[in-house]
């Protein structure tokens, strides 16, 4: 993938991981089009990074992706970079029994359909163009879930499922297709997350992205090191011991 002169669009740019995308791919001379629901939260974003676009998208609303990829087709004509970063988490206690399955549906919409759906709804615009690319954020959660969070874990496992699939249909396309996978980040995904000292800075993940990215153009996939346990937990026989870790103090 090159890293500058392509207009990208980042969805959840407003905040967490896709605003340090926002700033980093903004820095490397590209266009960047943040989309998000809170129109007041991404002009806020906007005025720190001079020529940044922004798009009010809910990516849990299918209607409003099809309207926008729509739209896509004459306000974004050289679009080539498609960035899905928008998700949700909500805390789930399995065990008491989930009557109201709401919070499991709004993050299977938004953490799995939505990227499923824009993507297909952009494809036609990135296949038009002479180079592009498809980065999928997932996590280190879809390799070794956490039990507190299963529905989140759960659509991140199938996003790293479908990002498989999809790589190998554009193989031989003009499309790349990539992986970010972070590991427990300093974001305001959860209750706390964003002052925890577990989590990796967010600034040091994002930096380290990037060297990731600049020193391995090819790479499909981009793992920082301190999610590399999770990630090959299964191939290096560790699965066990890194999901005890993850969950063994947690009581639900």
């Amino acid at each position: 993938m090159q890293l500058s002169g392509n207009t990208i669009l980042i969805t959840g740019g407003g905040s967490g991981i896709g605003l340090g995308l926002s700033r980093a791919f903004h820095a490397l001379d590209n266009q960047v089009i943040i989309a998000g629901r809170r129109k007041d939260l991404l002009d806020r974003v906007a005025a720190t990074l001079p020529g940044t676009r922004t798009v009010q998208l809910d990516v849990g609303n299918a209607d409003a992706i099809e309207r926008f990829a729509d739209e896509a087709k004459d306000s974004l004509p050289s679009l080539n970079v498609l960035i899905n970063n928008a998700g949700i988490q909500r805390p789930e206690i399995l065990r008491a029994g989930q009557h109201d399955l709401a919070d499991a549906a709004e993050m299977v919409e938004t953490n799995l359909l939505g990227p499923v759906r824009l993507t297909s709804a952009l494809l036609p615009l990135l296949q038009g163009r002479p180079k592009s690319a498809i980065l999928n954020v997932t996590s280190g959660l879809a390799f070794v879930p956490g039990a507190g969070v299963a529905t989140y874990s759960a659509t991140k496992a199938a996003m790293h499922s479908y990002t498989l699939s999809l790589r190998q249909q554009l193989r031989h396309t003009t499309t790349e297709v990539i992986e970010i996978i972070p590991p427990y980040v300093q974001t305001d995904l959860g209750p706390n997350h964003g002052s925890d000292p577990r989590a990796m800075p967010l600034q040091d993940f994002i930096g380290e992205v990037v060297r990731i990215l600049q020193e391995h153009p090819g790479a499909e996939e981009v793992v920082v090191e301190r999610c590399k346990p999770l990630r090959h937990a299964a191939e290096t026989g560790s699965f066990q011991a890194a999901f005890d870790r993850l969950n063994g103090g947690v009581v639900f």
